[in-house]
């Protein structure tokens, strides 16, 4: 089976994509904020980490920076996020996310590309 980090400071959204991809035996564990992620980070091995741009604590950019300098800068992730100008997706790539989805999306789509990434390689 496939772990997956879920980090987004909307509990309802955070229901959803949890509901969507447990239905496909995904295990998803789920942090609040920036500073919750990292510290599952440290604690387990992740398949992918989907984050939130707009975290309270620290912003996803910020927990990619951390990412990308830390242990785990081979994780895949996904960044879900309202800010998707092009120049905001820009930031984003250069941060280090590998993937992008714009909000708002459809349960569908998100489990189709969250599929696509794990079963790459």
């Amino acid at each position: 089976m496939k772990r997956i980090l879920l980090a987004d400071d909307e509990d309802i959204l955070r229901m959803l994509i949890i509901d969507t991809l447990e239905e496909e035996d995904f295990i998803v564990d789920e942090a609040q904020d920036g500073e919750e992620a990292l510290r599952l980070i440290g604690q387990h091995e992740y398949d992918l980490l989907i984050l939130d741009y707009m975290m309270p604590v620290l912003t996803g950019l910020e927990v990619i920076e951390q990412v990308r300098k830390g242990d785990r800068h081979n994780l895949k992730i996904l960044m879900l996020t309202a800010k998707s100008q092009a120049f905001e997706q820009e930031h984003i790539f250069k941060a280090g996310a590998d993937y992008f989805m714009p909000k708002p999306f459809s349960p569908f789509e998100l489990l189709k590309k969250v599929e696509e990434i794990v079963n790459e390689d």
